[in-house]
């Protein structure tokens, strides 16, 4: 068990490169990994188990406490990211089944891998595992509606099946972990260590199925996704960051708010796209996989240096990690 919790670590350390290197592989070999898409849905569910498994009652506590930042978390997290994935999208003329992949990925919820990127940044912790979750619960309403909205000029959005397919992939997985560590805190106990290892694990799949399905599009259309893909995240970052500053919240909020609003659960745009639209329309989420693992953790290594003072000159409340710490390692659930 401690050989593969120091695996787990180290996969978690280097999940951007172990990305990079098997899509690359993928791509060189697709015959070899195509069938796996089969598998993309499933796969997201063991990351979804495996979230559940980590949530308690506390992560929802701000919401009744400090309801204020949660809310302006989740507005800009609800609010930029679809917004500028359309203007994007428009502005640059993606092809349709790119620009509705990449309004797909802005209108996912938050992903647990910008949780440990708030810690490395010295942001408030407790705030951006509230906006995770949160964000992640209320996905199956917000997701569809989103589509509906600002992807429906490119292609036919079903927001009934898609609620469904949302609640089966991410709300029940979520459920049963929660009750797994209710019930069962000794199994959640000795799991949790394997929890990044296998997150990781599963979203590489993911992502390989998607490159190895895509091989011809990425050949044609891989420079004009990865540059939207960068403009998404490069907005989503930075007008995070602002919205938390224009509402005057500490610099630990704005920390917590802009690597939120920026990281997205990439793993769920995948599934969606796989089940209910075209594998080209997957290509923005598998390329955001890697990339804003990458730009958080460059983010999160400058913040992490700096002084993180509220700007009362206070530690923020509720910044104990005790045993979470190993928990958000599983950032590379998404």
């Amino acid at each position: 068990m401690e050989i593969l919790g120091r695996i787990s670590s180290w996969a978690g350390k280097y999940f951007a490169l172990i990305i990079v290197v098997f899509s690359i592989i993928a791509f060189m070999m697709p015959d070899t990994f195509i069938g796996f898409g089969s598998y993309v849905t499933i796969l997201l569910g063991v990351v979804m188990f495996g979230m559940g498994l980590t949530l308690k009652a506390a992560d929802f506590k701000l919401v009744l406490t400090k309801p204020i930042p949660v809310l302006i978390g989740l507005g800009a997290q609800f609010i930029i990211m679809p917004t500028a994935a359309f203007l994007i999208a428009y502005l640059l003329k993606l092809p349709a089944e790119i620009a509705a992949g990449l309004v797909l990925l802005g209108s996912v919820p938050g992903g647990t891998a910008s949780n440990v990127m708030v810690y490395l940044a010295k942001g408030n912790v407790p705030l951006s595992i509230t906006m995770t979750s949160v964000s992640t619960l209320l996905a199956p309403v917000m997701t569809p509606l989103l589509l509906l909205i600002f992807a429906g000029e490119w292609m036919p959005i079903d927001p009934v099946s898609m609620f469904m397919s949302i609640f089966q992939v991410i709300i029940i997985p979520i459920l049963l972990g929660l009750l797994v560590n209710k019930y069962l805190p000794r199994v959640t106990e000795k799991g949790v260590t394997l929890l990044p290892l296998i997150s990781i694990v599963a979203i590489t799949i993911i992502v390989m199925a998607v490159v190895a399905g895509n091989r011809d599009n990425i050949a044609t259309a891989g420079v004009l996704v990865f540059v939207s893909v960068m403009l998404h995240n490069a907005f989503g970052l930075l007008l995070g960051y602002y919205a938390a500053k224009l509402f005057k919240l500490p610099v630990q909020d704005q920390r917590a708010v802009s690597i939120e609003t920026g990281m997205q659960n990439s793993g769920l745009g995948v599934a969606l796209a796989s089940v209910h639209f075209t594998p080209l329309v997957a290509l923005p989420s598998a390329f955001a996989s890697a990339w804003q693992l990458i730009t958080g953790t460059v983010l999160a290594s400058r913040w992490g240096k700096k002084n993180a003072r509220s700007d009362e000159g206070q530690d923020i409340e509720g910044q104990q990690i005790d045993s979470r710490e190993d928990k958000l390692s599983s950032a590379s659930r998404g």
